[in-house]
Order: structure tokens, then C-alpha cells, then sequence
């Protein structure tokens, strides 16, 4: 009996012990899969904004739909929002030349959201290149001047779109608070995901058409980020305070 005791206890102990291996295995290969979207810090190289100091910059994407931005617009200016950025996809843009110009005659900022809304981290480092170049042709001719800042079209970047950015003098803004509005989770929900922001935070916010719910939710999430500070754009944010910054290796 005290024979098969023992040898209970150590295949107790080995199982206990893979147990907790497998789950430092799991935790690890989880943290390298969010990595892809949550990406590091470095002290060298290309970085991407994430964050500032002074302020409270919403800023919204647009890549497909012609029914929601404008009534986002409207909102803005009706809640007296002066500031706010509005990253465009370039074919968007190229369909749609009047929003665009509602945007800029409502005092906002533009940038780019590349022009095909594909995923970087899939292309090779020319097309991404080409991508970003050809929505800079499109901005141009519909005289938006001065684009400075680029975001990864799905969110998702590495060290090829920092430095193809770099050459292309852009700065690459990713956002440090996420709305979750694209998933259409409630009103309440939407507002919920902001309630956390603080000076300093880039909000990602949509205002395509499959975000049917932004429009609802923006006049409190408006109010609520009043009582947290002053909004911004995001070019405001980079020139009057410090930064974050993030890198991919």
C-alpha cells in the first residue's frame, strides 16, 4: 500500500507539473499572437504614435459607406467639437470628394488610411509603398495638403510600414483607447469602452457604414470626454506635448 502511495504521489507531482507547463506554453504563444496587434517599445528605429500628453484626440476611419460620416460630422460641429481626425482610405475618398470637403470645411484633420484597405503585414514592403503612394495622388488632387499622418488600414503593422512611412516622411498613429464601435456592441457598450480616457489618449472610433451604431453613441461619448479634457487633432497633440511612441522589432 505504501508502495503505491508513493508512486501516486509522483505521478501526481508530474501532472501537476505538465499541467502548469502547458499553461505557461499557452500564456506564452497567446502573448505572441497579441503581440501582432499590441506592438512593443524599443529605444530605436521608426516608431508609431500611440499617445500624448495634452488632450483628447478622436479620431475616426473611414473606408467604405457614403450614409454614416455625415451625420458623424454633423454631430462633431452641432456638440462643438473643433477638433477631431478623420483617417481616409484613398479609394473612399476618390468616390466620395464631397465628404471630404465637408470634413475639411468643418475644421477637421485628414490622414491616410492607405488607399485599398489591405492588410501591410500581408504585402511586401514595395506595395505597401505603392498603396500609401496612391492615396497620396488621390489626396492631392482633391487638394487636401499636408498629410502627415498615416494609419495601418486594418490596424495591423510591423517594421516594414514604419520604415516605408519614415521615407515617405508620414508618421504612423495608432490609437491607445479602443472604441470597439465596428463591432456594433450597444450604445451603452461604446460609451463604456471610452469612459477610461484620459489627456493624452488617441480614441479609434469608425464612421463607415457597417459602425451603425457610432452616430447613436458619439453625442455621450462626447459629453463624457468633456469632463475629461480638451480634444484635439492628432498633428495638435505630436507638436504640443510629449509622445508615446511603439516599434515592432
Amino acid at each position: 500500500m505504501n508502495f503505491f502511495m508513493i508512486l501516486s504521489g509522483k505521478r501526481l507531482k508530474n501532472i501537476l507539473f505538465i499541467a502548469l507547463l502547458s499553461l505557461f506554453t499557452a500564456l506564452f504563444f497567446y502573448s505572441q499572437t497579441t503581440s501582432q496587434v499590441a506592438v512593443f517599445s524599443t529605444n530605436e528605429g521608426p516608431k508609431a504614435i500611440y499617445k500624448g500628453e495634452k488632450g483628447i484626440a478622436l479620431t475616426f476611419n473611414i473606408g467604405w459607406g457614403d450614409q454614416k460620416a455625415e451625420p458623424i460630422i454633423d454631430t462633431l460641429v452641432e456638440h462643438n467639437v473643433k477638433s477631431a481626425t478623420f483617417f481616409l482610405s484613398g479609394s473612399w475618398a476618390e468616390r466620395h470628394p464631397d465628404i471630404v470637403d465637408k470634413i475639411i470645411k468643418s475644421g477637421y484633420e485628414i490622414g491616410s488610411l492607405g488607399y485599398a484597405y489591405e492588410d501591410y503585414t500581408d504585402l511586401e514592403t514595395e506595395k505597401i509603398r505603392k498603396d500609401i503612394v496612391k492615396a497620396q495622388e488621390v489626396f492631392k488632387k482633391l487638394n487636401v495638403k499636408n498629410i502627415k499622418l498615416l494609419r495601418a488600414p486594418t490596424g495591423h503593422f510591423d517594421k516594414k510600414t514604419l520604415k516605408v512611412a519614415e521615407q515617405l516622411n508620414l508618421t504612423v498613429v495608432h490609437w491607445s483607447i479602443n472604441s470597439e464601435d465596428w463591432t456594433n456592441p450597444g450604445v451603452h457598450q461604446i460609451v463604456k469602452n471610452i469612459e477610461k480616457a484620459k489627456n493624452g489618449d488617441i480614441i479609434l472610433m469608425h464612421a463607415s457604414d457597417a459602425a451603425n451604431q457610432t452616430e447613436k453613441a458619439l453625442p455621450s461619448v462626447i459629453e463624457s470626454l468633456h469632463k475629461r479634457g480638451t480634444f484635439t487633432n492628432v498633428s495638435d497633440m505630436i507638436a504640443n506635448g510629449k509622445v508615446k511612441t511603439t516599434l515592432i522589432n
